[in-house]
């Protein structure tokens, strides 16, 4: 039988990050502290995408991004590129959770102190490389515009500056325009915005959490549909633009729990996107039942592979897990693909490459046997 690919997002897909080559974050390390420069920095990088571009290839995917390998984080490495933010030099812990216990990611603290704007392009330029590697679709990742307000809150936002959150919004949608404007004339046709803000809504603790800092979050809610609804306001017909929700990523740890039940009805029927990747591997991300309200025109990518451990699941369990879904929204809308990243941050989850392949073949296998393309 020969298969065919079918639109983005594909049947077998994936969320984007892969595990970086010990040699190129050994040479990051170096360059951070003057011991190599940006040049040589940049070519390992060239070669790692390259190769990362074939692993993907090689296991049928249809969807081919650059791994992030030229980033730290998958968010960071963007959002602080933005205009109008400030920082004390502060680093701040995340806490997370992992079979191990706590682990801890810190990030800078931030502040809005004058209007959001973008300087220059900030991602333009690695996907042309990225373009210029591939020979199926590139797909380009970067953080939703949910996330800025996520790294800074309320409390941080400079009232002088934004008296009320309107200007926020429009100011942060007309930066990713511009960004995202300058990525289609680039060539690019597959965006996909990476978001954990909106996971962590479904979560108790954490909505009690922005409660305590006197971030409703049901007004987070609302103004993130504003946010989005601006943001790909007047897009091309032809880009197709996806999102990635999960409850946090970090060396095979994650933070937030709860099922999308909270905020299911809204961002699947306000949203303007073309598909949801949706953390589906564990009892974490609650039942299938939200998808309920998906609209018939969306695609579901369902993240049934778990990027955290390298045990590979069984494909029998993932064809039962797929007609338990069918229930709440019909099969030709879903996709597969793992639940979130293989390396969300340089350091990446605890699993081998060998692992990570064979959980990328595995939805392409799966794909193929329900759907009979890709």
């Amino acid at each position: 039988m020969t298969i065919v690919a079918s639109r983005a997002p594909f049947r077998a897909d994936h969320v984007g990050s892969l595990l970086r080559p010990p040699s190129l974050k050994a040479l990051r390390i170096k360059k951070e502290s003057g011991q190599a420069t940006a040049q040589e920095l940049a070519a390992a990088e060239d070669a790692g995408i390259r190769d990362v571009v074939k692993l993907q290839e090689d296991a049928g995917l249809q969807g081919i991004t650059d791994g992030e390998l030229r980033r730290k984080s998958w968010h960071m490495d963007f959002l602080t590129q933005l205009g109008g933010l400030a920082s004390a030099g502060k680093a701040l812990p995340v806490t997370f959770r992992g079979p191990t216990g706590e682990v801890f990611f810190t990030r800078p603290d931030l502040a809005i102190t004058s209007r959001i704007t973008r300087p220059r392009p900030i991602f333009v330029a690695p996907f042309s490389f990225l373009r210029s590697a591939v020979s199926r679709t590139a797909k380009l990742t970067m953080p939703s515009p949910c996330m800025l307000y996520t790294q800074v809150g309320r409390e941080n936002i400079d009232t002088t500056v934004y008296a009320d959150l309107d200007g926020f919004v429009e100011d942060t949608a007309a930066a990713y325009r511009a960004e995202i404007a300058d990525l289609y004339a680039a060539g690019c046709r597959y965006l996909q915005l990476d978001d954990v803000s909106l996971a962590y809504l479904c979560d108790d603790d954490m909505r009690a959490q922005g409660k305590a800092r006197n971030d409703d979050p049901d007004e987070q809610l609302a103004m993130s549909v504003k946010l989005i609804r601006a943001t790909l306001r007047n897009k091309p017909p032809d880009l197709t633009v996806c999102t990635h929700l999960c409850r946090g990523n970090f060396r095979s740890s994650w933070r937030a729990q709860g099922g999308y039940a909270k905020i299911a009805e809204t961002i699947f029927t306000q949203l303007p996107y073309d598909g949801f990747f949706l953390e589906f591997d564990d009892a974490r991300s609650g039942d299938f039942s939200p998808l309920r309200h998906m609209p018939k025109n969306v695609r579901v990518v369902l993240g049934l592979v778990t990027t955290k451990v390298g045990t590979l699941e069984k494909k029998d369990d993932l064809k039962r897990r797929l007609d338990e879904a069918s229930r709440y929204v019909a099969m030709e809308q879903l996709c597969v693909s793992p639940q979130c990243g293989f390396s969300s941050t340089v350091e990446g989850n605890e699993v081998t490459v060998e692992q990570e392949k064979a959980k990328l073949r595995l939805c392409v296998e799966l794909a193929t046997e329900v759907w009979g393309s890709l």
